[in-house]
């Protein structure tokens, strides 16, 4: 295969050209509906709609051509970790063997760029918090060498990569006694929560069950930094653990972050998008479905209580409600999941994403906007800020 050295900022400058084509092609597509339904059965109507849908197709393929130009493996950044984990391993006196898997798993260069970070963390935490010295080891009837799995994989439009051990697991009493001596939650709070819960506090700023800093585990800064760098990325953390036998990490992101599906939602005369990768449903609700527990609103979803934000409070939108009728899109991961109130739902779009610019930049709950065939400015809604406001 013959090969060519490209610079990268051509490949940006390709990637927000075919982006504009996208936008352009969507106002296109309207405009041919529109058309269609005027001059329904006339020749012009006819060969506008067979020439658009040829520029759609065209369109969609180079936009997945330029994708694939800025995709690079994963193994790129996993190369560098085999010789982590040993030096690591000197230094603590302890035994890991590290069995990487999907190395030829592509994602964007972008995302490429930001995720060796959190990984080099959660590699430094396995060898810390989870493998046992040899001789403990030995004791509980395990290997003297610790096993750590480093793997990706592609599902659907976005990319799982995992670290397992086969450590010591979490202890998760160790967890709800830091957070509450941290005032993080009161006992009786902590008495209520089930593990996944509870888990899910290490994730929390400045937490860290440490009891002393090393120079393993990252100098005692927390899994916070990890969520948050994740978070940039419009991507989940999920966390799971079995005492003693070890702990598992996930790290979901999207593939690409320039181009993504959407669903458009209109609140008041307002339009916003959802990403669609964490849209899990949508309900139509009544009155009577939305009830209060401690002054939040939330509905019961099956056998789920599920809170809710109301973006019309949130992004403060004049109610112009045309029904008692609501919906209720559904957000969320297996962890944690809330429901956005809004008006009524617009359909599925393809959406490039816009930056805000250094003023609108910490705008709360918005991480970027779009431009619809219409011309239409659209706010795309932050889904992991969204879940710590419910």
């Amino acid at each position: 295969m013959e090969t060519i050295r490209v610079n990268v900022k051509r490949l940006d400058q390709l990637m927000d050209l075919v982006g504009e084509l996208v936008l352009n092609r969507n106002r296109l597509l309207q405009l041919n509906g529109e058309i269609g339904t005027k001059y329904r059965g006339e020749r012009i109507a006819e060969e506008l709609d067979l020439a658009t849908s040829h520029l759609d197709l065209l369109t969609s393929e180079l936009q997945e051509m330029v994708i694939k130009t800025r995709m690079v493996p994963v193994g790129r950044v996993f190369n560098k970790f085999p010789r982590l984990v040993r030096d690591l391993c000197r230094a603590s006196g302890k035994e890991a063997r590290l069995v990487m898997e999907g190395q030829d798993t592509e994602v964007d260069k972008t995302v490429i760029e930001e995720i060796g970070d959190p990984l080099v963390h959660l590699i430094r935490n396995a060898v810390d918090h989870g493998i046992e010295l040899p001789e403990e080891r030995k004791k509980l009837g395990k290997p003297r060498e610790g096993l750590i799995r480093l793997y990706a994989a592609q599902e659907g439009n976005r990319i799982v990569i995992g670290i397992e051990d086969d450590g010591r697991g979490m202890d998760a009493e160790k967890i709800k006694r830091r957070a509450i001596e941290r005032g993080l939650l009161s006992p009786d709070e902590a008495d209520r929560m089930d593990d996944r819960a509870i888990w899910n506090l290490v994730f929390l700023p400045g937490f860290s069950t440490a009891d002393k800093v090393t120079d393993v585990s990252g100098r005692g800064v927390g899994l916070d930094v990890v969520h948050t760098n994740v978070n940039k990325l419009n991507g989940s953390v999920s966390l799971d653990s079995i005492p003693g036998k070890g702990t598992k990490v996930e790290i979901r992101l999207p593939l690409t972050l320039a181009i993504i599906q959407g669903l458009v939602v209109r609140v008041g005369k307002e339009l916003y998008v959802v990403p669609l990768s964490s849209v899990e449903e949508a309900v139509r609700v009544g009155p009577g479905d939305i009830y209060k527990i401690q002054r939040r609103e939330v509905i019961r979803l099956r056998d789920t209580v599920l809170p809710l934000v109301r973006l019309d409070r949130l992004f403060e939108v004049p109610e112009d409600r045309r029904e008692d009728e609501e919906y209720v899109v559904v957000i969320g991961t297996k962890e944690r999941r809330v429901g956005l109130v809004v008006d009524d739902l617009v359909g599925q779009e393809e959406v490039v994403i816009k930056s805000l610019g250094k003023l609108l930049r910490d705008t709360p709950a918005i991480a970027g906007a779009t431009i619809r065939g219409d011309g239409r400015v659209c706010l795309i809604v932050d889904v992991n800020e969204m879940m710590t406001l419910a």
